[in-house]
């Protein structure tokens, strides 16, 4: 079996922290190679330097013979490497041969060969086990065949290397099934090496020929999928299991938050309450629920039963107005697009749902500025600057920056609500932002976190208590003194017990 990708000694520095510390891994043609780690372990990054997004700082990576120390995007692809992203890259409105062929049309002095890309597009289809139109326009399709579109669009270009960043997330169990053997086929018949990147160990045991576990920058282990163990994925990707590091000491106060039999268009029913001054973690995997619970909550979404009260009183969230007014607010886990205007400052973006309790009519540039400061000095926001753009900032910082329009004083926040809080974030920030949600939660009466993570560091770091989510159920719900791996397999739904019993 040939190598079809080769990586030795990768380094990646952001300023002096080095994210990578010299990755040695290689993914051969013909094989499913599933790649594990847990957030911040460097997937993204060593993703970024395969795709050509980032420059590695030093080491060399060697497709089909011939030696590269870094890429450009378009450098990546010529040789070899196709990458396809959780949040696809398609232009909805176009057809599906249009996206095939998006930036490398086929045709003469300007004109579309239209004709010959349906009949191209329909042959990569159906060798994909698909019989969809290809003038059927992307904004149709379901998420499943819309990935099916974004493997024959990176199959036109015959890739020796094909990287599926979290492929299975937002499709349901018979699309996940379709993928994996599709996954396989493209693998053992096409002579590909595929690059599977997961959070889910039952999709690792499926599919995968080999398993690669990245840790803190560097390759943990990897092994053939035979010689693995769910109790090894596990251990590896939770190394910690340190036990609770949350304030176990920690009594709530009076119910203020109570779920009766609420329900999402996915989760439910939600039995739950949250006291006074509690941190409440909700513990998933990706396509756990999590977000679509959260989003619900803030109004983005209309619940589908059951009954929601704060502080005692009915809460009624039907719109992001409603939702608001009743005291709930959000901090989205898609901060580009969801909760940072980049081209406004950061004044701007801190103060903006706080401008009607700021002016009467008119906006009031002293007061304001005076709001920022302090916001700005109790987050440690660097720079300190508010006339700033927020696309200036670090993620770290810009992070600051959205949760510290809850921090402000200004508004009537009674249950906060944080997606990922600190996805995209450095260490140093992390520790801040876990100080700012606590404090949130401690000062004021009537006022209760729930945030919602991937991360079990960051579950057991954070929460006074924890509930794990799976498939849009609550399966457990824990203390602080919980340990990483316990949370890992509760939301995997993985018996550890049971497996080391049929092992023995």
């Amino acid at each position: 079996m040939s190598t079809g990708l080769l990586v030795e000694n990768l380094r990646k520095k952001f300023g002096p922290v080095e994210v990578l510390k010299g990755v040695n891994l290689e993914f051969r043609r013909g094989e499913v190679h599933a790649f594990l780690g847990a957030n911040g372990a460097g997937k993204s990054t060593l993703l970024s330097c395969l795709s050509g997004a980032h420059r590695s700082t030093s080491g060399r990576i060697t497709i089909g013979g011939k030696a590269y120390e870094g890429f450009s995007p378009t450098g990546a692809f010529e040789a070899g490497i196709a990458i396809i992203y959780q949040h696809f890259q398609l232009a909805g409105s176009l057809s599906i041969a249009d996206n095939i062929f998006l930036g490398d049309e086929l045709g003469v002095a300007g004109v579309l060969n239209r004709r010959v890309q349906d009949q191209v597009a329909r042959e990569l289809l159906q060798s994909l086990g698909t019989e969809l139109d290809p003038r059927t326009p992307v904004e149709k399709l379901s998420i499943g065949q819309q990935q099916i579109v974004e493997i024959a669009r990176a199959l036109r270009r015959e890739p020796s290397v094909l990287i599926l960043d979290e492929p299975t997330a937002a499709l349901g169990q018979a699309e996940v099934d379709s993928l994996l053997a599709l996954v396989r086929k493209l693998a053992h018949e096409r002579d590909i090496a595929v690059v599977f990147v997961t959070h889910i160990l039952g999709e690792v045991m499926e599919a995968a020929d080999r398993v690669s576990i990245l840790r803190d920058g560097r390759v943990l282990w990897s092994k053939q999928r035979q010689d693995v163990t769910l109790e090894a994925l596990v251990s590896g990707i939770s190394p910690s299991a340190t036990g609770g590091s949350g304030r176990t000491d920690y009594v709530p106060g009076p119910e203020n938050v109570r779920f009766s039999d609420y329900r999402t268009s996915y989760c439910g029913p939600v039995d739950l309450s949250i006291g006074e001054g509690e941190v409440v973690g909700v513990y998933a995997m990706m396509g756990g629920g999590r977000t679509n619970l959260l989003e619900t909550l803030a109004g983005a979404r209309r619940p589908r039963g059951g009954r929601l009260t704060l502080g005692g009183r009915n809460a009624k969230a039907y719109t992001p107005r409603q939702a608001a007014r009743s005291g709930i607010s959000l901090v989205a886990s898609d901060r580009p697009a969801q909760s940072l205007f980049a081209e406004l400052s950061a004044l701007d973006n801190l103060l903006m749902p706080h401008f009607r309790y700021l002016s009467r009519g008119l906006r009031l540039p002293r007061q304001e500025k005076g709001v920022f400061n302090r916001v700005a000095e109790k987050v440690q926001l660097s720079p300190p600057a508010a006339d700033a753009n927020a696309s200036a900032f670090s993620g770290g910082n810009a992070q600051k920056i959205v949760v510290g329009r809850w921090l402000a004083g200004l508004g009537e926040t009674r249950l906060l609500l944080l997606d990922e809080p600190t996805q995209g974030v450095d260490i140093g920030s992390r520790e801040q932002i876990y100080r700012l949600v606590k404090e949130f939660a401690a000062q004021a009466p009537g006022r209760s976190v729930l945030f919602t993570t991937s991360d079990p560091e960051e579950a057991v770091a954070l929460a006074d208590r924890i509930v794990v989510l799976h498939e849009g159920q609550i399966t457990d719900v824990f203390g602080p003194e919980v340990d990483e791996e316990t949370l890992l397999s509760k939301a995997q739904s993985v018996d550890l017990q049971s497996e080391k019993v049929n092992a023995s």
